[in-house]
């Protein structure tokens, strides 16, 4: 994103919502985060990617949910119960970027979204081995990873629906209409991304772990109460100051249709500096 572009109008506002205090990655649990020099647990990445897209969605609709194609970046934390804006620019007819700003007025979050016309083609099942529901991935390290590089992942399956369905915010009735679970809305961006961070943290074991950032592209709506295919495979491991790193492709499907939904590319720490993990 151009660092000299100028966000003058607030979007959306709201207070944020921590989605996963009780997660097996204890950076989203007050404790740890804590121990790691944060204020609290911190709202996940895939969540705040969701707050940064909201007013987009608002705007596009079912066309970004078929086409949609954006850029997520987290560059500071945000925490729950925590006030936070989102600032938007229409770059063209089909381009937006966004900013999100936290209670301080510190941009915390980055996006760039579009609308893309021509899809050319769209990623094909391979028809990866889907892991039992007892599956447990070994330790994390480097070692591991390029293991998973070299001999492929498992895939994953996730469901879309049911009785408590994965929301970003506290009200679902604030929810842009069609992803509203009272409507049998689609899928929102805060579980679609999440399948790909539980797709990353279940073939490894990380604990703790940060979401960095996403690339995704959409190729269609998913909706209500239907089951996720997630397979994945390994593009990167790399260390930068003291942080140890993974860069992941991640593919979505229906699984009766077999049909993609999203392609993700998903950044991650897996090892946080200073961790004895």
């Amino acid at each position: 994103m151009d660092k000299k572009t100028i966000f003058k109008k607030e979007i959306w506002s709201a207070k944020a919502l921590n989605t996963a205090p009780d997660s097996d990655n204890q950076i989203h649990g007050d404790e740890m985060a804590k121990e790691f020099g944060f204020k609290g647990g911190l709202v996940p990445g895939v969540t705040v990617s969701a707050y940064l897209l909201h007013p987009i969605i608002e705007k596009w609709g079912l066309d970004w949910l078929e086409k949609g194609w954006a850029k997520c970046k987290i560059t500071s934390p945000l925490y729950d119960k925590e006030k936070f804006s989102v600032f938007f620019n229409e770059v063209s007819e089909n381009k937006i970027s966004s900013i999100l700003r936290n209670s301080n007025q510190l941009v915390t979050a980055n996006a760039e979204a579009a609308l893309i016309e021509n899809i050319q083609e769209t990623p094909k099942m391979r028809g990866d081995k889907i892991a039992m529901g007892n599956f447990q991935g070994p330790k994390a390290s480097r070692d591991v990873w390029m293991k998973l590089k070299k001999d492929g992942c498992m895939a994953f399956e996730y469901f879309w629906g049911g009785k408590n369905p994965l929301i970003y915010l506290r009200d679902q009735n604030n929810l842009p209409d069609l992803l509203n679970p009272s409507k049998k809305g689609f899928s929102n961006l805060s579980f679609l991304l999440g399948c790909s961070n539980w797709a990353l943290a279940s073939n490894a074991y990380m604990n703790p772990w940060i979401h960095l950032q996403t690339s995704s592209q959409n190729y269609q709506a998913l909706p209500f109460n239907s089951s996720v295919i997630s397979e994945i495979q390994v593009n990167d491991i790399f260390e930068k100051k003291g942080h140890e790193f993974v860069d992941v492709e991640v593919n979505l499907f229906k699984k009766e249709e077999k049909s993609c939904i999203m392609t993700i590319n998903l950044l991650s720490i897996y090892k946080v500096r200073g961790s004895i993990n």
